[in-house]
């Protein structure tokens, strides 16, 4: 699992999406009386949905330009590739500012984007979600990563270079609307609802017709896709801990060997 660093976004409202990895305590902010006659909150409840972002890059062989020596992809998906347009509106990739037209738009899912180059730098991902979810836009930062970990051994054009992030983005006091739409989405961690609490009749996400959104797990790419579960993380987590037991132990018995070490050396010099 590879973790990038996140740079912390803007503060001003509680409600905002939030980065699992990084929950800060947020401020308040006002909302306008309209938004707040379309969009019930629900208090002491969150909803999260599991993102992973990153890249895969294939080097294009000793044939290939100087200057083009990679087709890399970078991206922002379902942690199980799951389409993710009923929470996001668009993404916006920043990427360096030597591409024509380094601001990528995207306003469909799969929200990726392709390009041809040789050098590695840091991609903006820009998260814009629909009304009813946030008002208020997520920033991810990626480094687009062409080259293996080991320099020195031998490219490949079969085996391409995958670098990736899991995070889950936490939504607090969802509106009516978003979790009526959303209670059946695969996409979405679905909270518990406080007891007896009843959701409206679901309305669609305003969608211009003219997109299309569906499911997109059968994807060209999808077999160099890292697998994230909660599950693989507590395994891993477990496995931490073991680690640090068995180093625990081992300084404690050596603590009790220079102990003991300390304390026939006084004894002999008593002596």
């Amino acid at each position: 699992m590879s973790t990038s660093s996140l740079k912390k976004q803007d503060q001003s409202d509680l409600n905002a999406p939030l980065l699992k990895s990084q929950l800060n305590e947020m401020a308040k902010s006002e909302d306008s009386t309209e938004k707040k006659s379309l969009s019930k909150k629900i208090k002491d409840v969150e909803v999260s949905l599991p993102i992973v972002y990153g890249n895969i890059a294939f080097w294009l062989g000793k044939k290939a330009s100087e200057h083009q020596s990679h087709r890399w992809t970078v991206y922002v998906r379902g942690a199980s590739n799951e389409d993710l347009g009923e929470v996001v509106k668009s993404v916006v990739f920043q990427l360096h500012s030597s591409f024509n037209n380094p601001r990528r738009i995207l306003e469909t899912p799969p929200f990726e984007l392709s390009e041809s180059g040789w050098g590695e730098f840091e991609i903006v991902i820009t998260l814009y979600f629909h009304n009813d979810v946030c008002d208020k836009p997520l920033s991810l930062y990626h480094h687009l990563k062409l080259y293996p970990e080991d320099e020195s051994g031998p490219m490949s054009t079969k085996k391409p270079v995958v670098v990736e992030s899991y995070d889950e983005i936490v939504f607090p006091e969802p509106s009516e609307a978003f979790l009526a739409r959303v209670q059946n989405n695969p996409a979405i961690n679905f909270p518990r609802l406080p007891a007896g609490y009843t959701l409206p009749h679901p309305v669609p996400a305003e969608v211009d017709s003219k997109k299309k959104r569906g499911d997109i797990k059968d994807h060209s790419l999808s077999q160099w896709f890292t697998s994230f579960s909660e599950a693989d993380e507590l395994l891993q987590l477990a496995a931490a801990r073991q680690q640090v037991h068995v180093h625990i132990a081992k300084l404690k018995r050596q603590l009790r060997l220079l102990d003991g070490q300390n304390q026939l050396s006084k004894s002999v010099s008593d002596q």
